[in-house]
Parts: C-alpha cells; sequence; structure tokens
C-alpha cells in the first residue's frame, strides 16, 4: 500500500485539539447559520491571533474562501494580480472567475513562489483600456506555492505598491500557520494593507475549515448573501468554527506548524538531490527524474511532480522523525 505521509499536508489526520473542539461543540441547540456562541468564540479567537477588529466568516475549502474573497474585491470586467503558480491561478479550476461572475486573473513572474516586484510595477503601469480586464486586485500567498515565506518588507512593498494604484489586496494563507511559525508576524497583516485574509485551518491540523477574515469592513456587506449563493452558509455552522477554537485557544495553530517545518528542515538535511527551492515553512522541492520518482513510487512512497517540474514532499503536523528518516533512506536507496 502506497504511504501519502509526505504527499500533502492535506493527507493527514486533525490535529486532536480541533478534534477536542468539535466534540465539545457537539452538545445542545444553538442557533443555525454562523449566529451561535461557538461561531462567536472562533471569530474572537482568529481576531485575538491577528490583534485586529474584522468580519470573520468560516467556510469548506480554501478555493471557495479565495474564489468569494476575489468576487469581493474586483467587478466582472476587472482582474487580480497574482504569481503564475498561485493556487487561484493554477489549482481552482476558475472558481475565481466563476463566483466573480468572469473577474480575469493576470499571472506574474517570480522566484519560488513570490511576486517579482519589477513584474507587478509593470503590470500596475499598463494603461486602462475597454479592450482588456484592468487589475483591480493583488492576490498575494504566504507561506507560498514553493514553502517559501515573504519578509515583512518585501510583502509590504507589494501591497503598498496595489494600494498606491487603488488595488484591493487578498491575502491567501492556506499555509498561514507555516507562514508566522517561520517568523511572518500575523499581528502586522491589517497594517499591511490587507483587505481581505484566508486564514487555512485545514493544512494547519483542522477537519475542512477555512476562515475568511474580511478586514476592510465596506466588503462585509452582503458577504453572508454572497456565501448562501454558493453554499458556503452552512447550518451547522458551529462546526466549521469549532477546529479554530481548539487550535488557536492552546497555540497548537502556530506550534504544530512549528513542527511541521522542522521537519521539513530534518528532511531536506536527509536529502540526496539537489533543493530546488529554500526550506522556509514546510514544504521541500528537489531535482528529481522521472525514472528516479517512479522507483519512489514502487518502494511505496506517493509523491507529486510540481508546477515547475520539481519533485514536493511536504510534512503536516502530524510527520515523524521517524517517517522523515524512512523515506530519507529510501531515497538514498534511489541514487
Amino acid at each position: 500500500m502506497a504511504r501519502y505521509d509526505f504527499a500533502s499536508d492535506n493527507t493527514a489526520p486533525a490535529a486532536p485539539e480541533a478534534m477536542a473542539a468539535l466534540t465539545a461543540a457537539n452538545s445542545g441547540f444553538t442557533p443555525g447559520y454562523g449566529a451561535d456562541l461557538v461561531s462567536s468564540r472562533a471569530a474572537d479567537a482568529v481576531r485575538k491571533l491577528l490583534d485586529a477588529d474584522a468580519e470573520v466568516r468560516f467556510v469548506a475549502s480554501g478555493t471557495a474562501a479565495n474564489a468569494l474573497a476575489l468576487a469581493a474585491l474586483c467587478r466582472p470586467f476587472e482582474a487580480v494580480l497574482a504569481h503564475e503558480h498561485a493556487h487561484v491561478c493554477t489549482d481552482e479550476t476558475g472558481a475565481p472567475g466563476f463566483f466573480g461572475q468572469g473577474l480575469g486573473l493576470i499571472s506574474l513572474p517570480g522566484l519560488s513562489g513570490r511576486i517579482d516586484p519589477a513584474a507587478l510595477a509593470g503590470a500596475l503601469a499598463e494603461p486602462d483600456v475597454a479592450h482588456r480586464q484592468s487589475p483591480a486586485a493583488l492576490s498575494v500567498t504566504n507561506a507560498t506555492e514553493y514553502g517559501t515565506v515573504y519578509a515583512h518588507d518585501a510583502l509590504a512593498n507589494l501591497v503598498g505598491a496595489a494600494k498606491a494604484k487603488g488595488l484591493g489586496v487578498h491575502l491567501d494563507g492556506a499555509r498561514l500557520a507555516n507562514a508566522a511559525a517561520a517568523g511572518f508576524d500575523l499581528k502586522q497583516i491589517k497594517a499591511l494593507g490587507v483587505d481581505i485574509l484566508v486564514v487555512g485551518g485545514t493544512k494547519a491540523g483542522m477537519t475542512p475549515s477555512e476562515a475568511v477574515v474580511i478586514f476592510d469592513r465596506k466588503l462585509a456587506h452582503r458577504f453572508d448573501a454572497r456565501l448562501k449563493q454558493a453554499g458556503q452558509l452552512p447550518s451547522k455552522g458551529r462546526f466549521y468554527a469549532a477546529p479554530f477554537i481548539g487550535m488557536l485557544e492552546t497555540g497548537a495553530f502556530v506550534d504544530r506548524a512549528a513542527h511541521a517545518n522542522a521537519m521539513a528542515r530534518r528532511l531536506a538535511g536527509l536529502m540526496p538531490f539537489v533543493l530546488r527551492h529554500p526550506v522556509e515553512a514546510n514544504a521541500v522541492f528537489v531535482e528529481m527524474d522521472e525514472a528516479a520518482l517512479k522507483r519512489l513510487h514502487e518502494a511505496g512512497w506517493f509523491v507529486y511532480r510540481f508546477l515547475d517540474g520539481s519533485v514536493r514532499f511536504m510534512c503536516s503536523w502530524a510527520t515523524t522523525p521517524e517517517a522523515v528518516d524512512e523515506i530519507g533512506a529510501a531515497l538514498t536507496a534511489l541514487t
């Protein structure tokens, strides 16, 4: 049987803190559609994590969270600027355009998943003409799709350039916990100028749940109606919210991510293949030919070839040192 320990952080089970909070929430009768005390407590925990006043809603997936956030920032004849390998551009099956009723995506280059400032400046300098979708929003990802983490100043420069042109800003934080464990200050996100943030729960060790954090309260107007239309306003909303209580109130959100990051560093230290990207969060990307990848699969370890042709190894809260050492030995045997 194939092992999926390193295929994705989505393959891991839910963390005990998340499951305990779900069990605690599973009693009694409450109002529906997020009007319950569990959802309110979870939203307060998110606001405390970010040290910011904001509207908070809980949805089932990162794709829904990102797409609905971008739809709130753009009109159908406008576009979003994002890294060419950002999840919104490559892995969401056109969801931003679907929920945004036709909004476009303009992809930008940049090393290791971070947007090149010069490329952003060029896109922002393009004339506004009626024959193409001009940008109305910038989407950035931290940690990036390649497991790198924006430094505060680098992210501030990108956001500042976008805001100076009147654009809204979305931050995809599917792996925000890993970025925080790597040193990214979550309490500075609002001050950076981010208008709407997705705090990833699923990859951080929760059951399927993501938090949409709306800093610009004008965007919150009728946002619940947008969620309802998209099938993302669940009647039993407490079960989306509860895992955030368990992970945030105990500190497990960042602590578990720090473990995942440490396991990635451990794996990088054992890796006999050349690293393609810096190991800054919980991912390791390597140069590996197809024959070697096939042999690794045959040895019982399943991992993916990624967008840039490298092979990706993802660590999670549940990754053990023993599993890292096992796959390290399997990789060494391939060389």
